[in-house]
């Protein structure tokens, strides 16, 4: 395939480019330096340029509570961005597929999260990706809407991401006891991402790693015991103690009632997760000398 991947310098953008050039495709990559999603005269140039099959959208500004103090950013990246990436789409006639994010829904409901519940965004983050995903939808028929969440991976700089890091440190963590997700593997979402692009069916799909979901308390220990690590790093706290500025769904299980019935298999475990981004982890940092056994 020809794909171009927005967003190519993040946790998943990387995963993904890397994924579609081992599969043989012919990859552009941009990072967000070399094309701001914002910008609706860039992006037009971009995919018309390369004329993709498929457009993959892996920007976005993630930071929760920055974007409750920067409304206007948020939504030019998050919200904006989609649509623009989303009509240059239908410009070239390439199907688009653009990641979303479990925190669309207000974590009222105590059980998965699928494609039958009504969204219900509370903070600033979430009203701009469930604005990204309405804006997309609404530029291009081809749309593809990938809602994930929790994700971690080699390269992320989200707490998932660097606990094992931190705790090799030393460092005292505080990790949530009371707030459930289903953690998602950027490389196995990477993976998910393209079979969408080829399947070429619009929707919304919820992509997680199989099972039961975790919380950050029941992920981060889990963690740290594959890693060989002090659990006892970790203090467990509970999701109103931390009060930070941006509300945040204390429940954003997903599972897809889609992806079967298209014939997508599953996401591995979790469990499977957590083990290959280890050994990723450990492989990247040899390759730049930042690591030793």
């Amino acid at each position: 395939m020809k794909i171009l991947i927005a967003g190519a310098g993040g946790m998943v953008g990387r995963a993904l480019t890397e994924h579609c050039t081992q599969k043989g495709d012919q990859v552009f990559a941009y990072d967000s330096m070399s094309l701001d999603v914002s910008n609706a005269a860039r992006v037009d140039e971009a995919v018309v340029a390369a004329g993709p099959e498929a457009v993959i959208n892996c920007a976005a500004w993630t930071d929760v509570d920055g974007c409750e103090r920067d409304e206007g950013r948020a939504f030019a990246v998050n919200a904006s961005g989609p649509e623009n990436l989303a009509r240059s789409c239908r410009k070239v006639g390439s199907v688009f597929v653009t990641i979303s994010t479990d925190y669309v829904f207000d974590g009222a409901n105590d059980d998965f999260y699928t494609q039958r519940d009504n969204p219900n965004p509370m903070s600033v983050y979430a009203h701009s990706k469930f604005a990204g995903e309405q804006k997309a939808q609404q530029a291009h028929a081809r749309t593809i809407v990938v809602r994930s969440g929790f994700i971690f991976g080699a390269g992320g700089t989200n707490f998932l991401s660097t606990v094992v890091e931190r705790a090799q440190r030393g460092e005292k963590l505080k990790v949530i006891r009371d707030a459930w997700g289903t953690p998602t593997y950027g490389g196995h979402l990477a993976v998910r991402l393209r079979e969408l692009a080829e399947l070429d069916l619009p929707g919304i799909y919820h992509v997680v790693n199989s099972g039961e979901g975790a919380t950050f308390e029941t992920f981060s220990r889990t963690l740290l015991q594959l890693a060989g690590c002090d659990e006892n790093l970790l203090e467990s706290v509970s999701f109103d103690s931390l009060k930070r500025p941006a509300p945040r769904p204390q429940n954003s299980k997903l599972r897809c009632l889609l992806s079967a019935l298209v014939g997508l298999n599953p996401l591995p475990p979790l469990h499977d997760g957590m083990v290959e981004f280890l050994g990723s982890n450990v492989s990247k940092r040899t390759e730049t000398g930042q690591f030793s056994a």
